[in-house]
């Protein structure tokens, strides 16, 4: 079996960290797209307006909220992994535990997700979308980016893993998106409803990948020129 695009109109998503930032224009993407149902998980209780919108309270870090998660959502056929944290700048001077933390959100997050969620998306022609970053490419960036280039990676193995059951796996790779997450940095950023949408027309055409904007798919075309 080959993976092939998913339908969102109708249809059930998840979306980790779904609450804020990139993760909730995603939601507001799906649900313009024609999503039926759209699971949000956030660290913290929370309710939503939209009746569309079920918020659910997970942590992508601790295996038994993972579990508890798939048993409420295990109905969706799109999964996006997006929950993320930022990390410090040096991998020479900052503490191994603090580079852990932001690997398990960033990387070990994303493949709990996925590893709980696989089974129920078996034959059922799902999307797994895993929210990467330019910084998957480009060197200097500390704990965040050794994440981002670990998930860069990991997608790439797990869309051949995942192939024969039918699930495509999307890499969205982007730069600096206006989010809270970055909103002290002065710097040209990314229309998170445009990043947004360019991700679910992603999932409807089933694409292998997302580059966001000009920047990277500037920094992605050399690495990939002779391919």
């Amino acid at each position: 079996m080959t993976a092939t695009a998913t339908p969102v109109e109708g249809a059930t998503a998840l979306v980790t960290g779904g609450q804020q930032g990139l993760g909730k224009a995603i939601v507001d993407a799906l649900l313009e797209a024609g999503a039926a149902k759209v699971y949000s998980t956030s660290r913290r209780p929370g309710t939503a307006t939209d009746p569309r919108i079920a918020v659910v309270e997970a942590d992508v870090t601790d295996g038994d909220s993972v579990r508890r998660l798939v048993e409420i959502a295990g109905d969706a056929t799109i999964v996006v992994n997006n929950a993320g944290v930022l990390g410090g700048q040096s991998l020479l001077h900052d503490d191994v535990e603090d580079i852990r933390a932001v690997l398990e959100t960033n990387l070990f997050g994303a493949l709990r997700v996925t590893q709980a969620f696989a089974p129920k998306l078996a034959g059922r022609s799902g999307t797994i979308v895993n929210i990467a970053s330019v910084l998957s490419w480009l060197p200097g960036f500390g704990s965040y980016g050794v994440s981002k280039a670990a998930l860069w990676s990991a997608t790439n193995s797990l869309r051949l893993e995942l192939r024969e059951q039918g699930t495509n796996v999307i890499g969205a790779y982007l730069g600096y998106t206006d989010t809270s997450m970055i909103a002290d940095l002065d710097v040209p950023k990314n229309d998170p409803a445009d990043v947004a949408r360019q991700i679910v027309d992603g999932i409807i055409s089933g694409a292998p990948e997302v580059l966001a904007d000009d920047l990277t798919r500037q920094v992605h075309a050399p690495l990939f020129a002779a391919s």
